[in-house]
């Protein structure tokens, strides 16, 4: 994170846009308790809209379902997003729906496919380890949807998700080879969210062998997670898109996802040292 505070996260999405780089801000925060919470969520990422249409960043916006609701009321929540996607659409940014747990994945599924029927500047997050993300790819195909494929960080048993590191990079290469047409035609938004470099390499290649333009090869990376390969990927034509969080509930969300996934600890000692 650049800081808690929202001007750290914008100053950071200034710095990147000067690299020819775009941001995806996100405040950090799940599970709240009450609909007052929600809304107080919903009119930070309104103001916030306004504010990057203002400032004319390159940025857009990703919310979890649970900050707006979705364990309390999944109606309340919708609307919730709707005013999100609302907001969105009046400042021509985007808005991106992040995939949570597996208990999760169900209704924020039901939630995006209800939204992008009348709001076509929104996407989702899909997890490639988990077995059933190829047919939730498949039934969102015909919505013409924006995906950002990620690898997935929770804790879930094996008899839902790869386990294995191989087989969760293979299930993401095959969801693109799937998915890769489909961006050529012009019915899909792909955005490629790992800082996996050799596996944006491979995918990459399928892409040119379809004969789809490098400009049209989306990334996403975290902050401060090998910056100099998104400079690069960049430089060689790549969207790039850095994910900028921020907010004062960083030290659970921290200590939860190494607690709750043990790779997670080796993939951050590996970007200290």
């Amino acid at each position: 994170m650049p800081g808690e505070g929202l001007d750290a996260a914008l100053k950071a999405a200034v710095e990147f846009k000067a690299q020819g780089i775009g941001s995806l801000l996100t405040r950090l925060g799940e599970n709240v308790k009450n609909l007052s919470e929600a809304g107080d969520v919903v009119e930070h990422y309104e103001s916030l809209f306004a504010r990057v249409a203002q400032d004319g960043l390159d940025a857009e916006i990703s919310v979890k379902p649970t900050q707006l609701g979705l364990d309390i009321d999944p109606a309340a929540a919708y609307s919730n997003l709707e005013r999100l996607a609302r907001a969105a659409a009046k400042t021509k940014s985007f808005l991106w729906i992040d995939m949570e747990g597996s208990a999760y994945t169900e209704p924020t599924l039901d939630l995006y496919r209800r939204l992008r029927a009348d709001h076509p500047r929104t996407g989702i997050a899909l997890q490639s380890y988990l077995h059933r993300t190829v047919d939730d790819v498949v039934k969102l195909l015909p919505l013409k949807p924006a995906i950002r494929l990620v690898k997935g960080a929770y804790a879930e048993p094996p008899a839902i998700a790869f386990a294995a590191k191989k087989d969760v990079d293979a299930n993401y290469l095959a969801l693109c080879t799937l998915m890769l047409p489909h961006v050529k035609q012009g019915k899909l938004r792909l955005v490629l969210a790992t800082h996996d470099v050799e596996l944006i390499a491979r995918i990459e290649r399928i892409a040119r062998a379809l004969g789809l333009e490098r400009a049209r090869m989306e990334v996403a990376m975290l902050y401060g997670i090998r910056a100099d390969q998104q400079a690069r990927l960049a430089r060689e034509g790549f969207v790039v898109k850095d994910l900028i969080s921020y907010g004062d509930a960083w030290y659970a969300w921290y200590l939860r996802r190494l607690a709750e996934r043990p790779a997670n600890v080796l993939f951050v000692a590996r970007q200290l040292f």
